[in-house]
């Protein structure tokens, strides 16, 4: 046996050959620990391919796999006061906004769009919990009555994608204020007659459950979201008794009631475009009668074409 051959050459040839990998190739599950090559799990809407575990999800990739062909009009959101309070606490309010900016590369913490989902114009809306937790200040309650106007001024349903840890705390009175807002113009689309569809994501807490979360006409969660006012553990700490197991999570209130359906983010999107065609007496929606890419809907059949000309 050769030890330059076999050992100390290899070994230097991987000290000079050793190249950097970038950190954000993979992502770890934290439910089963799988690693999970980047491009497979945004393949799969952050959902592992091992054990189902639903990860979080940015509003604009949830857009891009809901609207046909990842296309989308967003919807322009009225601005708020910056800092109506001259909130402090460890930091200025301004200055955890353009924290929360810089982090996410978005304006606030939900983003509203209008396109077609499986040929059905609807307008959405989603909460974005990396957003300062996804709370719910004045410009979410800002978003939410663009979102209902434009859907009544349209007349397209809404589907609301919630995910918060509940009022924005900066804020004070006038974020809790944004619930009457929200259950207002939830009645405008009522009135209306268009349907109203929310979807309830992991977590959706407190004021945002008490308001627009739990009015709509028909109520998805994704699989072991946890939906509730106040938490588990505040709850057992109040009442002094362990809670059952599961509680406040999709399918524990999908078994008591006060959700229509626990649904997967993959299939997510056929759910909806069922449920809306059938809210809206639209026929069902047929698959795969997408045009080729650069075909336009009203181009005519070749056999049609020459039927024509003779």
């Amino acid at each position: 046996m050769n030890w330059i051959t076999n050992y100390v050459r290899p070994r230097i040839n991987s000290i000079f050959s050793r190249r950097e990998v970038p950190e954000n190739l993979w992502s770890k599950c934290d439910e089963c620990g799988t690693m999970l090559f980047h491009r497979e799990l945004s393949d799969n809407l952050n959902v592992c391919t091992n054990c189902g575990h639903h990860m979080p999800i940015t509003p604009r990739d949830r857009f891009r796999a809901l609207f046909d062909g990842g296309v989308f009009s967003e919807v322009a959101v009225p601005e708020p006061l910056a800092d109506p309070l001259q909130f402090r606490d460890q930091k200025k309010y301004p200055d955890r906004l353009r924290a929360a900016q810089k982090q996410t590369a978005e304006k606030e913490a939900m983003l509203v769009a209008s396109g077609d989902m499986g040929r059905t114009p609807i307008v959405a809306a989603a909460q974005d919990f990396s957003f300062m937790g996804g709370s719910m200040g004045m410009y979410v309650g800002n978003a939410i009555i663009a979102a209902a106007q434009e859907a009544v001024k349209l007349k397209r349903p809404l589907i609301l994608f919630s995910a918060a840890g509940g009022a924005r705390m900066q804020e004070g009175i006038l974020s809790l204020m944004q619930m009457p807002r929200s259950t207002v113009a939830i009645q405008m689309l009522k009135e209306a007659g268009l349907p109203y569809i929310v979807v309830l994501t992991h977590p959706t807490t407190g004021g945002v459950t008490a308001s627009y979360a739990m009015l709509g006409d028909v109520h998805i969660a994704e699989p072991n979201a946890l939906i509730c006012f106040a938490g588990p553990r505040v709850i057992e700490q109040t009442i002094r008794e362990k809670l059952p197991e599961g509680f406040q999570r999709a399918e524990y209130l999908l078994d008591h009631g006060m959700l229509d359906r626990v649904t997967p983010r993959t299939r997510m999107r056929d759910e909806l475009i069922t449920i809306t065609r059938m809210l809206m007496a639209l026929p069902p929606a047929v698959r795969g009668d997408l045009p080729a890419p650069g075909v336009p809907e009203s181009a005519e059949e070749p056999e049609a074409q020459a039927a024509e000309q003779t």
